[in-house]
């Protein structure tokens, strides 16, 4: 199932979140199970997985960060549970921000943290707002890849901050 299709939806890292509530409702309506209760109970579980599958793609393209995963698994560039290597020079500032976290310097983390990845969201924004399929080069999904493991390691350090 290809959640973009299902959405009718151009396959891109972003989506347009007007555009995705409507989509939503109207299959929302299409695949509510109350309106098949009649038919055979093979059609009922077809129509209750659609209905479950609309929910799940709606949950993913209501997060950017979701989205963009799921847009990188499309593009075969990013597999579950794949073991990235992040560059050195970065995996260098990460280890310091996590021996300054084990200082209790937890206000101060989460600032850089949250610094970094804005930085980091603006080194890809340019790819998000003009990718068009097919033609956006390779190298540009690449740092989008970069862009997705980079923050999901963010991400770990500020869970450690709320532990």
């Amino acid at each position: 199932m290809n959640y973009f299709e299902l959405f009718n939806l151009p396959v891109a890292p972003t989506v347009d979140k007007s555009l995705l509530s409507k989509k939503y409702f109207e299959l929302q309506k299409k695949y509510h199970p109350d309106f098949f209760s009649n038919n055979t109970e093979e059609e009922k579980e077809m129509v209750v997985q659609q209905s479950a599958d609309v929910n799940k793609a709606y949950k993913i393209f209501q997060n950017k960060e979701k989205t963009i995963e799921y847009f990188l698994q499309q593009k075969g560039l990013v597999e579950f549970d794949e073991k990235y290597t992040l560059p050195p020079d970065f995996l260098m500032e990460m280890m310091e921000l996590n021996e300054a976290l084990d200082e209790n310097n937890a206000a101060d983390i989460e600032n850089k943290v949250k610094t970094y990845e804005e930085n980091l969201y603006a080194s890809i924004q340019a790819i998000l707002e003009n990718y068009e399929d097919g033609i956006t080069p390779v190298e540009s999904l690449k740092k989008l890849k970069d862009y997705y493991f980079k923050k999901k390691y963010l991400e770990r350090i500020l869970d450690r901050l709320d532990d």
